[in-house]
């Protein structure tokens, strides 16, 4: 059985130079929408507000890229204290 979502944002936050590059997409699935993208290497995702941080992730011979890495848990941050605002 695979990691759950939690352990691997916690993985991302202890080791964001060791990300396998299919846990930060199964990251990037569960918070984010996909946006179809054609003819790149990169993955991109809707978020819910304009400007950074953006999400953009792109695979690295298996790994994430570190610097995507940190953009992903500011992202899942904002999204966060959006949601508690919103309460």
């Amino acid at each position: 059985m695979g990691k759950s979502i939690g352990d691997i944002v916690q993985a991302m936050k202890r080791s964001p130079k060791n990300v396998r590059f299919v846990d930060l997409e199964k990251v990037c699935d569960h918070y984010f929408e996909r946006r179809n993208t054609k003819k790149t290497s990169h993955r991109t995702y809707k978020t819910p507000w304009l400007g950074d941080p953006r999400v953009n992730i792109q695979n690295a011979k298996g790994k994430a890229k570190p610097y995507q890495v940190h953009q992903v848990l500011e992202a899942i941050e904002k999204l966060g204290a959006q949601k508690k605002e919103s309460e």
